[in-house]
C-alpha cells in the first residue's frame, strides 16, 4: 500500500495547472480572484484547465469574499454550468450569520451535484463550533474532505486542533469521516507534526508561488514539496531494521 501524501496545488489558469501537474501536484483545487479569498473560475477557464492536465479537478463554488452563501440560485446555475462542462469535484462551504453552517444553501447547491465529490473549505475554520458544523453535515451525499488549518488565523495557531481532529479521525470520532486536506498559512517545518498525527493531504497556494500572487505556480516550488512529502511520509511509516539476533557462546564440555 503507497504511503504518498495528496498534495493540491491552487490554479487559476492553464499556465498554473500545467506548472503544478509538472511539480507533481496530485490535484488541483480551481479558483479566480485571490483578492477575494478565490471565487468560481468561469466555465471556459475550466474547460481550458481540463484540457491541459489529467489529474483530478476541484472546483471553488463562491460567488463573493466571505462564506455567507448570497445567492444561492446563482450559485446552482453555476453549478449546473459547471457539471455541463464536465467537472465533477468541487469545493463549497457557507454560514449563516451566527456562524453555523448554512443548510439550506449546502442542500440546494449539493443536490444540483449529484453526488459529485466535495470538500468544505476554510469556513470551518470560522465557524462557531467545529464539532457541531460536522454533526450537521454528516449525512450530505459527496462530503470527503474539510480544508482546515485548525484556527482562522492558520496553521500556526491551529496545529494542535489539528493534530487532535486527526486523532479523533483514527477514532472513528462522530463527522471526522471526512478527510482532512491541511492549508492556510501551511510551512513544511508543520508537516513532520502533522504527518506524525495521521494527516495525509496538503493543500498550498502561494507556496507554490514564491514569487507571490501575480506570478504563476512554480514547478520547481511544487516539486520542493513533492519530495518533502514523500521523504517524511516515507520516514513516518517505515519500520526500523530487526536487530540481529545475539548469539551466547557456548561453553565447551569438561
Amino acid at each position: 500500500m503507497s504511503n504518498r501524501a495528496l498534495l493540491e496545488v491552487i490554479a487559476l489558469d492553464a499556465e498554473d495547472a500545467i506548472a503544478a501537474q509538472a511539480g507533481g501536484a496530485d490535484r488541483l483545487e480551481l479558483v479566480t480572484d485571490m483578492a477575494a479569498d478565490g471565487l468560481t473560475p468561469s466555465r471556459e477557464t475550466y474547460a481550458r484547465i481540463r484540457a491541459a492536465v489529467d489529474v483530478p479537478l476541484r472546483v471553488m463554488l463562491r460567488l463573493a469574499d466571505g462564506f455567507a452563501a448570497g445567492d444561492v440560485d446563482a450559485l446552482v446555475r453555476v453549478a449546473a454550468e459547471l457539471r455541463s462542462e464536465g467537472a465533477d469535484e468541487f469545493v463549497l462551504g457557507f454560514l449563516d450569520g451566527d456562524g453555523h453552517p448554512d443548510l439550506e444553501a449546502l442542500d440546494r447547491v449539493v443536490a444540483e451535484l449529484d453526488g459529485c465529490r466535495w470538500t468544505f473549505h476554510r469556513a470551518i475554520d470560522h465557524c462557531a463550533d467545529r464539532d457541531a458544523l460536522r454533526e450537521r453535515l454528516a449525512d450530505l451525499p459527496g462530503l470527503d474532505t474539510y480544508l482546515t488549518a485548525g484556527s482562522a488565523a492558520g496553521v500556526d495557531e491551529g496545529l494542535p486542533v489539528l493534530v487532535a481532529e486527526a486523532e479523533a479521525a483514527r477514532l472513528g470520532g462522530t463527522g471526522h469521516g471526512p478527510r482532512l486536506l491541511v492549508g492556510g498559512g501551511l510551512r513544511l517545518e508543520h508537516v513532520p507534526a502533522l504527518l506524525a498525527a495521521g494527516v495525509d493531504a496538503f493543500h498550498i497556494g502561494g507556496a507554490a508561488r514564491p514569487a507571490g500572487w501575480t506570478s504563476p505556480v512554480a514547478p520547481g516550488a511544487v516539486s520542493a514539496w513533492r519530495r518533502a512529502l514523500d521523504a517524511q511520509a516515507g520516514a513516518e511509516h517505515t519500520e526500523p531494521e530487526p536487530m540481529a539476533e545475539t548469539v551466547a557462546p557456548v561453553a565447551p564440555v569438561p
